[in-house]
């Protein structure tokens, strides 16, 4: 039974999602104007995860898959189109960003990650005075005076 591509993106890499990989990057290398260089595994260096080859007229970036994260084997895919491409500063950034952007568009990216829970703020309770507060009076004002019980005329 085959799975879709993207039902096992959290996986180490296969040699059928590096194809997959490799024919989407090739597009969006394209559409960017750029050389699109070939793709093969292992490289031929011990201990190395990437290297790249260069002939007169084309290049050749050698990945390891076995072992490494899936993110990790496209992240020097990507890479291996730029240095091919002598690609530096502006230039590597917009042709990073178009190449991500291929590789999302054909489902070879695994979705994000979910965003953390929102912890609710914590609003502190009113603060409770010690002091009784004063009564109202019937007429509706402040009575905060004691009844002048205490005055007694002067004789």
């Amino acid at each position: 039974m085959s799975y879709p591509l993207r039902s096992v993106v959290g996986v180490e890499a296969t040699s059928l999602r590096f194809a997959a990989a490799a024919r989407a990057l090739g597009r969006g290398a394209r559409r960017a104007h750029l050389v699109v260089p070939g793709f093969r595994s292992p490289p031929r260096l011990p201990g190395v995860d990437r290297s790249l080859r260069r002939t007169e007229s084309s290049a050749m970036v050698a990945i390891r898959l076995r072992g490494r994260p899936w993110m990790a084997v496209v992240s020097d895919m990507v890479e291996g189109i730029v240095a091919a491409n002598r690609l530096e500063g502006p230039a590597a950034d917009q042709a990073r960003s178009q190449l991500w952007s291929s590789l999302d568009a054909d489902g070879l990216l695994p979705p994000p990650p979910p965003a953390p829970p929102v912890r609710p703020t914590m609003v502190p309770p009113p603060v409770q005075s010690s002091r009784p507060r004063p009564r109202a009076s019937p007429t509706g004002r402040r009575d905060d005076r004691r009844p002048d019980t205490a005055r007694r005329p002067a004789a």
